[in-house]
This record gives structure tokens, sequence and C-alpha cells, in this order.
């Protein structure tokens, strides 16, 4: 007590009621006064922590929108300065024109022209060579009646929309490829970039565009799934080597590209996995390899038949 009161009052005597009331009063205010102090400093640091990182986590947010809209536009773009080189394509059998003594067999414009399929290409060239699957032409590389016949549909580099008959000049069915030639005569056409296979990963984006049941100019995406798959040919051999990709690939797919994040073909859409007469994607989906296109291709043009059989 004799300290407190030193501290408190320079008198040395403890003499009225006053001053007895006037000890716990002079003691509890600086306490309280340097308490409240230091909630409102500690309040501040809060507050200005938590400012700091609303600022920090709305910079962040806004860089996370501004990376999303940036890979939006390049896939946007990306589809954009594909697609025109990318064909829809069916395959058609033809009437007899009934006023028509020879018989000779007209390409029909009506209902009298029985749409047999559909599938996609891809123009490889400016001359209008068009690569597609040997599965998408194949009545018409087999055909012995003459009556049919494959509709090219494509988009020339103003955008004006065409279509031309294609005719086939050659096919490889162990690598389910083939080559058509349409007449472009009057129009400029864009050819695809040609990308090339042996160096992909697995998990590298990828993208198919293609026509599935007749959907025209259908940009599906996904990764490469797999490398070096096997899958079978259409005339029972094996395909090897074949991309595996998530990327969905329908009825109606076959024969388009498979691009990279570049815009080049890396392979030419040609399988799925699917339940028997469904035809749906069922995530698992293969593609040619473009090493091995590359490698086909110009000699189906020049010679009609693969480079394997000429050595």
């Amino acid at each position: 007590m004799l300290s407190l009161r030193m501290n408190l009052s320079p008198s040395p005597m403890l003499t009225t009621q006053s001053s007895t009331k006037t000890l716990p009063t002079t003691t509890v205010t600086p306490t309280v006064t340097t308490k409240r102090r230091a909630i409102v400093f500690n309040s501040s640091l809060v507050v200005a922590s938590w400012l700091n990182l609303l600022n920090l986590t709305s910079s962040q947010s806004q860089q996370l929108q501004d990376e999303l809209q940036h890979q939006e536009d390049h896939l946007v773009q990306l589809f954009q300065e594909t697609s025109p080189s990318v064909v829809s394509i069916k395959d058609i059998e033809l009437t007899k024109d009934p006023m028509n003594s020879s018989n000779i067999a007209v390409l029909d414009h009506d209902e009298d022209a029985k749409v047999e399929g559909t599938g996609s290409g891809f123009i490889w060239d400016k001359f209008g060579h068009i690569v597609t699957n040997y599965h998408v032409v194949a009545k018409l590389a087999t055909d012995t009646s003459g009556l049919q016949r494959c509709k090219v549909f494509l988009v020339d580099a103003k955008g004006n929309r065409f279509s031309r008959e294609g005719k086939i000049v050659g096919f490889d069915p162990s690598y389910d490829l083939a080559v058509l030639k349409v007449d472009v005569d009057g129009y400029e056409i864009k050819p695809v970039l040609l990308g090339e296979s042996k160096n992909l990963l697995v998990g590298q984006s990828c993208f198919a565009i293609g026509n599935p049941y007749g959907y025209e100019n259908t940009l599906t995406t996904g990764v490469v799934s797999g490398l070096g798959r096997e899958i079978p040919s259409p005339n029972g051999g094996a395909i090897k080597g074949a991309i595996q990709t998530d990327a969905a690939i329908n009825a109606g797919n076959s024969g388009g590209p498979l691009v990279d994040s570049h815009g080049h073909v890396i392979g030419v859409n040609t399988a799925t996995f699917t339940r028997k007469g469904t035809g749906a994607s069922s995530g698992v989906n293969f593609a040619i390899p473009m090493d091995s296109v590359i490698r086909s291709v110009p000699y189906l043009i020049v010679y009609g038949t693969p480079y394997s059989n000429r050595f």
C-alpha cells in the first residue's frame, strides 16, 4: 500500500475519505487507456492485413480471368483459322435418269438421290486434293455399278461455300486413307498446316474438327491420351502407332483433322470405341499419326496406290 500511495500522490499521509477513494480510480485509468490503445492498434493491423489480402486476392483473380480469356481467345482463333480447310463429304447413290435412253447415271439433286453416309476430310493442297478416310469413300472406291458418287462441301478463302463432285485418285485401306480431287477453278482454297506426330506427348492439348452426324464445322477438345496404339484397318490388318485422344470423335468425324494448339494437323480422325449401333464417342478415340499420312499421301496423289505397293 505504501508504494502505491507514493506513486499516486505526493502527500505522505492518507487523511481524507476522498483521498482513500482516489486510489482505485487513479490506478485503473492508465491501464484501461493502454488496453484500449492496444486494441485499436491491433484492430488497425487486422484491417490493414485484411485489405492487403483482399487486394492481393482481387489481383490474382483478375490475373486468372485474363489467362482464361487468353486461352479462350486462342481457341476461337485456332478454330477460325483451321475450319476453312476442313470439308464435309457425302456418299451419294445416284438414280438413272428415266429420260436418258442411254441410262447414264446423273447427279440428282432432288429426293431421288440417296445419301448413304457422311464424313469429313481436309484440304491437302491448293490444287484441290482432299484427304479423308478410306472407309468414308469405300463404296465409291469399290463401285462397279457406276451409281456411286461423292459430293464435297468446301469453303473458299473468302468464306464462300461451294460444293463439287469428288473424284477418287488413290486409296490405302491398310492405313484407312484416301485422296479425292475436286475442281476448284475460280476458287482460292486454304490447305491445312501440316504437323508431325513423332514428338507428341501424352497430356498435350489437341482438337478435332469435323462433321459429326452431319453437323458441319464442329470443334471438340481434349488431350493426347495415349501414343503407339494399334487399331484395326479396313482391310483386316492393323494400323500401328495410332494416336489416342479423348477429344470426341463421332460418326461423321471420320477423315477430319486432329490438330495441335498451333493449328497443325497431327493426325486423321478415324475410329472410336463405341457401343454397337450407337456411333457415339466413348472417350477412347483414335487418329492415324500424321507422319504416316505424310509418307503415304504423295504416293496416292501421284500413283494412286500406297508407297508400300511400289517397292
